[in-house]
């Protein structure tokens, strides 16, 4: 009887060695956050780190003393968190920078109250909704304007109505004039924000202004000179935004907020912020 040579044994302990290697990185391969999975193009702006342009609100980002906070801030940053990603934040006030940013890829995601318009779902891709709103009137109570208050979307047409260029306040009032056989004048600012059109209307600077709920219901808060009780649209999308030329990085954030919605922090930060879910 021929007896077969015994394998090595340092033969057997590399082959052992490779084995599991192989498995560990089939592991990690699966278990790698889907922010990884990016083509070249794909990838952050800053290489691993996710560049978010996002604007002043009390929904998305403010500052209070030292602390920064705002819904989308927050639902952002739990997120990154979990999937182990850095992130860095670039504040603005102006949309049109934003947007520009998301077209030269310096930013990944626009976080702002952007009209999902035919155009701008052919420059962008709209994300899975972050939470619901809708557009509201903001406007000084009867106690502060001898005019007294809108009570009715009939009644606009009376005095210009301020939004954030670009907010999808502008088509609802567009379409709102035709429905009431009134033409409602409409300002599109591109220096501010709904924060500072909510602040000037409190101040007496403009007449009145349109902004989404969720943001206006927040500063009421503060101004109980101000009326927001009218509302303008019905309940809407509030989504972020990522170039169009980047779907891969778009289906793999969906993925994520997708996930993260269905979680006990998501209804914790909703309950918070009372938003509609």
């Amino acid at each position: 009887m021929i007896e077969r040579p015994k394998p090595a044994r340092g033969r057997t302990l590399l082959y052992v060695l490779l084995l599991v290697t192989a498995l560990a990185c089939m592991v990690l391969l699966r278990e790698c956050s889907i922010f990884r999975s990016y083509r070249v193009s794909d990838r952050p702006a800053s290489g691993d780190t996710l560049d978010v342009a996002i604007e002043y609100s009390p929904m998305s980002l403010y500052r209070y003393a030292d602390t920064l906070g705002g819904f989308n801030y927050d639902v952002i940053r739990e997120i990154a968190r979990q999937k182990g990603l850095p992130l860095k934040f670039h504040p603005l006030t102006n949309i049109t920078q934003g947007l520009e940013g998301l077209d030269s890829h310096k930013y990944d995601i626009l976080v702002a109250d952007v009209a999902r318009t035919t155009d701008m779902q052919d420059r962008v891709i709209f994300t899975e909704p972050s939470f619901l709103d809708k557009q509201v009137l903001v406007q000084p109570r009867d106690s502060v304007t001898r005019k007294g208050k809108i009570r009715s979307q009939i009644d606009l047409g009376s005095d210009t109505v301020w939004v954030p260029k670009g907010s999808p306040a502008v088509s609802r009032l567009y379409n709102l004039s035709r429905e009431i056989g009134c033409e409602i004048p409409v300002k599109e600012s591109d220096e501010y924000g709904s924060e500072q059109l909510f602040m000037l209307t409190s101040l007496g600077e403009i007449p009145m202004a349109v902004v989404n709920e969720a943001t206006a219901l927040r500063l009421a808060k503060d101004y109980p000179q101000v009326d927001v009780s009218l509302g303008i649209s019905f309940t809407q999308f509030q989504s972020w935004l990522i170039a169009r030329d980047r779907k891969q990085l778009a289906d793999s954030i969906n993925a994520a907020l997708t996930d993260f919605k269905n979680t006990d922090g998501y209804a914790q930060l909703a309950k918070r912020y009372k938003l509609h879910r």
